[in-house]
């Protein structure tokens, strides 16, 4: 059954979309209707797979009727466009484009065909003459002398329908719990054909680390436009230029931990990188000794995620702990104001929020747990709902890794699989119902550091589950059943790749395949010349779905730090789904991917082997 958590109904809808919505909760359906949608155009990209063949996809958008078809244009030199395709395409949103071998430069776009008529064209992509058989796209970068390209995020910053990405550039990290001086860290961002647009630099006051800088990109007010939020301090200095508070000051102690000093959360607005709003920074570090250490390990553990607690339009999530006390605040960005909505503290006094201490990961998911059709935050072992109250809390502690999707499809509503570093009790995994967090089943295990969950075996229905951790071998099903005793040796990102519906694995540069019936893999990308993020978290700048069909690109840093490669199957395939980016907690997932231990994204419904497959709609005519 599908999750009746997918978000997918505002008017026609593409017909994979509609099957699943007819056997879901249609009391749900309304309400997830109201989430703000973002307006996005064809995302045409066009690679060459050979030097006679070009793979040409694009996006399938919720708000495309279901018997939409397309037409494909091909333009070169000064010559007009040319329809290459006979027929309209129907079965899915890429085309292999046979070429004669040519030293031109290729220009592509789609016309959508409704009702036997072709529509206005999509943006189009070019394929330039210099640009040899290779299976990916290059974004140049401007990275500063010491500095290093880090972790990604993507948002339509112009309002022209297109992704750009913005990009943390990393001098000297430090864990929370090392000291020592780090550098300053720098937002950058770019134009997906390397066009440089601002710079953030945030400044001496803003440690440098996975656990301190955690920044989101979103259409926070609906204009169309994506902004930036993130945590600011005396001496940030915004995409023009301008410092926020005392550019001066150097709150730094002797071991370069900052542990005074004002705390600010900004806006920046996303095509300039302007700061529009500064508010102190809520949750606010008040006594240090009070997050569990005196010395500034536990006090600036940083998360933030992206969330639509009204069911309407989405708000940001900053928090602040997770070992001891947790503390999560909701913020609105709407009309030019930067206001707060609520703030659920574990240590405030609330009756039943001290359960809630010491149960928050490295990450967090967010999703419409209880069906009401608006996102709770799970924080880890615990969750709190869409009004800021406490949901529910397990008990199960701490975390690395976490995954929320309708992992069971046959089980109603989505579930999480978490894991648990050094556990006292004995489910070092579990795998629980996400609404009231009941435990459907759990391993033993001392200590595991990470945890996956994935569709990589057609035999078994729902994702397959494997960890990392002693005791824990092989693969298991959705009930907790041992289903290989071998298991992969990647246990960290997931892309869906090929032309199946299962999930390949990603780990460094590295994509490969799972051989259910050997237990093998087989590798199918190289990222040559490249290399991956976060020392032995392995992971890449990004992995989405922000180019070409449903299907997910890869980017991945250089090894001299001068270029982001994004790598976009040229796989054909014969499934025809709405962009991932168009299902809510994909798409927020997406968001905050960057936070903590970064984690492969998930949607909020089914995407398998066996999910409910769309009728093929009937060709329209073709146009004169």
């Amino acid at each position: 059954m599908a999750s009746r958590s997918i978000g997918y109904w505002s008017g026609r809808l593409c017909v994979v979309l509609i099957v699943m919505i007819l056997i879901t909760d249609r009391s749900s359906s309304s309400a997830l209707a109201q989430k703000q949608l973002e307006t996005l155009g064809r995302g045409v990209v066009a690679i060459r797979r050979d030097t006679r063949s070009v793979f040409v996809g694009w996006r399938l958008l919720r708000t495309d009727p279901a018997e939409v078809a397309f037409h494909l244009y091909r333009q070169s030199a000064n010559q007009p466009a040319q329809r290459v395709n006979l027929e309209p395409i129907t079965r899915a949103t890429h085309y292999v484009d046979s070429i004669a071998e040519t030293s031109a430069a290729l220009t592509y776009f789609v016309r959508p065909v409704i009702d036997g008529r072709e529509r206005d064209a999509s943006g189009s992509f070019t394929l330039s003459a210099t640009v040899g058989v290779q299976p990916y796209l290059t974004v140049p970068l401007q990275t500063l002398p010491g500095h290093t390209p880090n972790d990604a995020s993507v948002g339509d910053l112009d309002g022209d329908g297109e992704y750009e990405i913005i990009l943390k550039q990393v001098m000297h990290e430090r864990d929370n719990s090392q000291a020592g001086m780090t550098g300053q860290t720098k937002l950058e961002a770019y134009k997906l054909d390397g066009r440089f647009l601002w710079r953030i630099d945030l400044g001496k006051n803003i440690r440098e680390g996975a656990h301190y800088t955690q920044f989101l990109v979103y259409d926070f007010d609906g204009d169309g436009k994506s902004e930036l939020i993130c945590k600011t301090a005396d001496g940030t200095v915004d995409g023009t230029g301008v410092a926020i508070g005392d550019l001066s000051a150097d709150h730094r102690n002797s071991a370069g931990f900052i542990l005074e000093g004002p705390e600010f959360l900004t806006v920046f607005e996303g095509v300039t990188g302007k700061a529009l709003a500064t508010a102190d920074y809520d949750p606010p570090r008040g006594r240090v000794a009070d997050w569990g250490d005196d010395r500034g390990n536990r006090v600036d553990r940083f998360l933030g995620a992206v969330a639509y607690l009204d069911g309407k339009r989405p708000s940001v999530i900053m928090c602040r702990g997770y070992y001891t006390r947790t503390v999560l605040a909701a913020w609105n960005w709407r009309d030019g104001k930067l206001s707060p909505v609520w703030t659920f503290d574990s240590d405030d006094g609330t009756p039943g929020n001290r359960d809630y201490r010491g149960q928050g990961n490295h990450n967090l998911r967010v999703g419409d747990i209880d069906q009401d059709g608006k996102d709770e935050i799970v924080y880890g072992a615990c969750a709190v709902d869409d009004n800021g109250r406490g949901l529910y809390s397990t008990g199960l502690g701490h975390g690395d890794a976490i995954h929320l999707s309708d992992i069971d499809p046959d089980r109603p509503g989505l579930e999480v699989f978490d894991i648990h570093e050094r556990p006292r009790h004995g489910n070092g995994v579990e795998f629980r119902e996400a609404k009231t967090g009941a435990l459907i089943w759990g391993k033993s295990s001392p200590d595991v550091g990470r945890g996956v969950a994935f569709d990589i075996d057609p035999r078994h229905r729902g994702y397959e589950i494997w960890a990392s951790g002693q005791g824990l071998n092989g693969v298991w099903n959705v009930k907790g059943e041992t289903i290989s005793e071998r298991k992969p040796r990647s246990c960290n990102f997931g892309v869906w790749w090929d032309g199946d519906l299962l999930r390949e694995l990603l780990d460094s540069n590295r994509i490969t395949k799972w051989n259910w019936m050997d237990s093998t893999e087989t590798n199918l990308v190289t990222a040559r010349d490249c290399t991956s993020n976060n020392s032995t978290k392995s992971t890449p700048c990004l992995c989405a779905d922000i180019l070409g069909d449903w299907r997910e690109e890869v980017i991945w840093r250089t090894t001299d730090g001068k270029e982001l490669r994004i790598y976009s199957t040229t796989i054909p395939t014969d499934h025809r789904l709405t962009t991932l980016m168009h299902d809510s907690d994909y798409r927020l997932s997406v968001a905050y991917q960057n936070v903590g231990y970064n984690q492969p994204t998930q949607t909020g419904f089914y995407l398998g082997d066996g999910m409910i497959e769309p009728t093929r709609p009937e060709a329209p005519k073709a146009k004169d």
